[in-house]
């Protein structure tokens, strides 16, 4: 943070670029990452001295790093634990790929705003927890383009960041877009 008054600059982020796994066996992750999520291995560096291997796809990295030291993590699929997450156009067909691999995994609903977000979690080979879903369904929304309130705590209203007892809803996120694209046409004729 700057003194008052100073010019603060944003920084110059361009994208997600990778995540990092230590694993037991790369070749064991490398295969998995392969087949249940169809990236693709890619050259790394050769100047590392140690064993590791870099995959891509979907526009992100994953490096994984080889090391014997790693704990045994696999246990129940809770999907309020760590995760990486991935959007996918049809969840049949990874619910399929994932049965035909033998792979367990917790199925999951989210709804919206009466717009359901489909989930699937389950484990790589050391016990890392993956999602994927059909995420892309619901539109994304700063919260500060949600009405605010005051906290309480009343389980039957909405949380304490919305006013009125309303939700941020996919509805309104939709009419707001609506609104928008109005707006901008009006502007370019």
């Amino acid at each position: 943070m700057g003194n008052a008054g100073e010019l603060v600059m944003p920084l110059s982020l361009l994208s997600m670029n990778h995540v990092s796994f230590v694993c037991r066996s790369v070749q064991e992750s490398v295969k998995f990452y392969e087949n249940a999520l169809g990236f693709v291995l890619i050259k790394r560096p050769s100047s590392f001295k140690f064993q590791g291997a870099w995959l891509f796809n979907y526009g992100i990295g994953i490096h994984l790093l080889e090391s014997d030291k790693v704990p045994v993590k696999r246990g129940e699929i809770n999907p309020k634990e760590n995760h990486i997450s991935f959007q996918c156009s049809d969840m049949k067909i990874i619910m399929k790929k994932l049965d035909a691999m033998k792979i367990e995994y917790v199925k999951g609903i989210v709804e919206e705003g009466g717009i359901k977000v489909d989930q699937v979690f389950f484990h790589d080979p050391d016990g890392y927890m993956i999602e994927i879903c059909n995420c892309q369904n619901l539109p994304v929304l700063p919260i500060s383009t949600c009405p605010l309130n005051q906290h309480t705590n009343r389980k039957d209203q909405a949380p304490h960041f919305y006013r009125e007892g309303k939700n941020c809803s996919a509805e309104d996120a939709l009419l707001m877009m609506e609104k928008l694209m109005i707006d901008l046409l009006r502007v370019s004729i």
